[in-house]
C-alpha cells in the first residue's frame, strides 16, 4: 500500500475515534451509577456485556497482550503484560469530545513522525482516553490519551514535546466490552453496567481503590479498536483498574 494511502487511513481511523460518547462525569458522580445500570445497552445497535471476544482487529495490528483472569457476568479480568505508552498531558475540558480530538490529533502526529527523531510509527490498537470526570456537567474533567508503543520500538520510543513516556509493569483491568460504533450515550451505561457487575465480587475493592477519583468520582479509560470502515465485529471497551 502506497505512503499516502497509509496516512490516509490512518488519520481516518483517528478521526472516527474522535466520536467517543460525550463526557458523563455528572453521571458518574455519587448517585448518577444506579441510574445509569438501569438502562438498557445503549443506541446504534450496541450489544452490551460481550467480555470474552478476543478484538478481531489485534489479529490484523499489533496490540498489548494480556491474560484473562476471570470471565464474570458482564466483566472480565485482565492481566496486561509489561508494556509502553506514549501519553498526552492532562487535557481540561467539559467535552470529552473536544477533549478526545486534540488528544488524537497530537498522537496522530506522533505516529506520522513529528517526534524528535522523525521516525514513523506503525498503527497500534486500541487508542486509550482515560477520563477523571468532573463535579458537575458545567465543570472541566481530565483527560488523557495514550497511544500504545509497538514492541519494536519500546525499548527507545521516540519523545516528542507535550507528550511523555508511561512505562506499565504487569496490570489488571476489570473489562466490559461492548459493540457496534460508540454512541454520545454509550459510554456512560455501560461503565455504569461495569460498576454494577462488579459489585459483591472480590474484584469490587481492588476497583475501588484503583479507581477513587474522590467525591464520588469514578476514573475510568475508553478503548476502541477499529477503523470506520470497519461496520461488523466492532469491538469497545471501557476499562477500570484494579489496584492488586
Amino acid at each position: 500500500m502506497a505512503a499516502g494511502s497509509r496516512g490516509f487511513l490512518k488519520l481516518s481511523f483517528l478521526i472516527c475515534l474522535i466520536s467517543i460518547a460525550n463526557t458523563f462525569g455528572a453521571a458518574a458522580a455519587a448517585g448518577q451509577w444506579d441510574i445509569l445500570a438501569e438502562k438498557s445497552g445503549g443506541a446504534g445497535g450496541n450489544t452490551g456485556g460481550v467480555v470474552a471476544e478476543f478484538p478481531p482487529s489485534c489479529n490484523r495490528i499489533e496490540c498489548p497482550g494480556y491474560s484473562v483472569v476471570e470471565s464474570g457476568n458482564g466483566y472480565e479480568i485482565r492481566r496486561y503484560n509489561s508494556s509502553v505508552w506514549i501519553t498526552t498531558l492532562p487535557i481540561q475540558d467539559i467535552s470529552l469530545v473536544d477533549a478526545t480530538r486534540t488528544g488524537f490529533f497530537l498522537l496522530f502526529d506522533y505516529i506520522q513522525g513529528k517526534n524528535k527523531y522523525s521516525q514513523p510509527i506503525e498503527m497500534t490498537a486500541p487508542v486509550v482516553i482515560d477520563v477523571l470526570p468532573s463535579d458537575g456537567p458545567i465543570c472541566k474533567s481530565s483527560f488523557t490519551a495514550s497511544f500504545y508503543v509497538p514492541a519494536k520500538n519500546q525499548a527507545n520510543p521516540p519523545p516528542a514535546a507535550g507528550l511523555h513516556v508511561q512505562r506499565w509493569g504487569p496490570t489488571y483491568v476489570a473489562v466490559r466490552q461492548f459493540g457496534g460504533f460508540v454512541a454520545d450515550n454509550d459510554v456512560g451505561v455501560e461503565a455504569a453496567n461495569l460498576q454494577a457487575s462488579l459489585a459483591g465480587t472480590k474484584w469490587a475493592d481492588p476497583v475501588a481503590k484503583a479507581g477513587d477519583g474522590g467525591a464520588g468520582k469514578i476514573k475510568y479509560s475508553v478503548a476502541q479498536y477499529n477503523s470506520p470502515f470497519e461496520h461488523s465485529g466492532r469491538v469497545n471497551e471501557i476499562w477500570f483498574s484494579l489496584q492488586m
